[in-house]
């Protein structure tokens, strides 16, 4: 019955599904590729403005902290106040961003400019992450993968674009992307629209049954997930906010050169986004957590000891592991809390950014006291709590029992 009732409905999603779903993507690569233009000019504003690592790090909380403390709240209310046309709101603030960040004379500016870009983010992420669920046709890790992906893409070229245009431009080249946060806003318009008719026409199907776990079970599995996403991110900290600094110094390469490594390491993140969610669809989400977190610990070990060659192919190896647990998490995680979708991918998109944040700020503190190697041979432990995954459900299990 559940299947002939929900066949039909699908239908005009599945028929539209990849356009929407790319389309949004790839909104998502424009929006990360201006917000990683902030960690790309790390070295640049360090020199002109006579930075300190601290407040390096401290940028990079600005912009990530207010992104993760508004989105739980834009995903809560959209949650019950669908806003198809969010999404562009949410561009426009990263476009008055980018103008501050490019003709900002003081580190006060700076802070300021990062953290409008941080609330763009905060108001696109969950919606976002609504509208391509909205668009999978059941196949929601596909679909989260789909949508990742265009903001790791974005977030791996984003390094190159600073080094090849913003480097050797000055900062007022900044304003240049302001021209992708425009065509951003005007294709966010088009999806509002599907978006729209999309929640108009979901109001006459038929609410689709929920998998129904006790509260302390969610409860606990929910912890266990957000402590996955806190060790995930403070890992990923280390390598887009210092890994260029740890480049340098150790093997003494240039700093374009760095900024290849980095995309090295951010193009494997976008492999492994893109293998985690189908991956996640076939053989589990809690399967992929197991892999992605734990998987990478002998490589994470590895890391701080191996010469530049061994360096280049770990950084690959770890950035495409540890990158396909996210997807599978948000899944999870809207599974576990049916009827919550904004929320939850607030939730999980906020705790993101904003461990990320702290932990760009805390090993900012690190690298300045005891070295930037330092921060590698103290962050490899962190794929232990991979352990964590034990105490997660098996929701596979309780789909066939349902």
């Amino acid at each position: 019955m559940t299947d002939t009732t929900a066949q039909p409905a699908r239908l005009p999603a599945e028929t539209t599904a990849f356009t929407v779903i790319f389309a949004v993507s790839f909104c998502h690569m424009l929006n990360d590729v201006m917000q990683s233009l902030l960690a790309a000019l790390y070295p640049m504003l360090k020199e002109d403005y006579g930075l300190a690592f601290w407040q390096i790090g401290l940028l990079t909380m600005a912009f990530q902290v207010t992104a993760s403390l508004l989105q739980p709240v834009v995903g809560l209310y959209t949650d019950k106040n669908p806003k198809p046309y969010s999404l562009s709101f949410g561009m426009a603030s990263t476009f008055c961003g980018l103008l501050l960040l490019a003709f900002a004379h003081s580190y006060g500016f700076l802070l300021l400019g990062a953290s409008l870009i941080g609330i763009g983010s905060a108001i696109f992420h969950p919606e976002a992450s609504r509208v391509a669920r909205m668009a999978s046709g059941g196949r929601y890790g596909l679909a989260q993968s789909l949508f990742q992906v265009g903001g790791n893409f974005g977030t791996a070229i984003g390094p190159l674009l600073a080094a090849f245009i913003v480097v050797p431009r000055g900062q007022e080249s900044v304003a240049w992307f302001c021209a992708a946060a425009l065509a951003g806003m005007i294709i966010l318009y088009q999806i509002g629209n599907w978006y729209q008719r999309y929640t108009a026409a979901r109001k006459a199907r038929p609410a689709a049954a929920a998998i129904a776990l006790p509260r302390n079970k969610v409860v606990i599995a929910l912890v266990v997930l957000a402590l996955l996403v806190f060790t995930k991110n403070i890992y990923m900290a280390s390598f887009t906010s210092y890994y260029t600094f740890y480049a340098i110094e150790r093997f003494g390469v240039t700093v374009q050169q760095s900024q290849m490594m980095l995309f090295l390491f951010l193009g494997a993140v976008a492999l492994g986004t893109v293998l985690g969610g189908p991956f996640g669809d076939r053989y589990g989400s809690k399967t992929v957590i197991w892999l992605s977190i734990l998987g990478i610990l002998p490589f994470t070990m590895a890391l701080p000891y191996v010469g530049f060659e061994a360096t280049l192919v770990l950084t690959f190896v770890i950035g495409v592991m540890i990158a396909s647990a996210f997807p599978a998490i948000v899944v999870f995680a809207q599974e576990l809390v049916p009827g919550r979708v904004g929320m939850i991918a607030g939730i999980f998109f906020g705790f993101a950014f904003g461990m990320g944040g702290i932990a760009a700020a805390v090993l900012g503190v690190v690298a300045d006291a005891r070295g930037i190697e330092f921060v590698y041979t103290i962050c490899a432990f962190l794929p232990l709590l991979g352990l964590l995954t034990i105490f997660l459900p098996n929701m596979r299990e309780l789909h066939v029992a349902g």
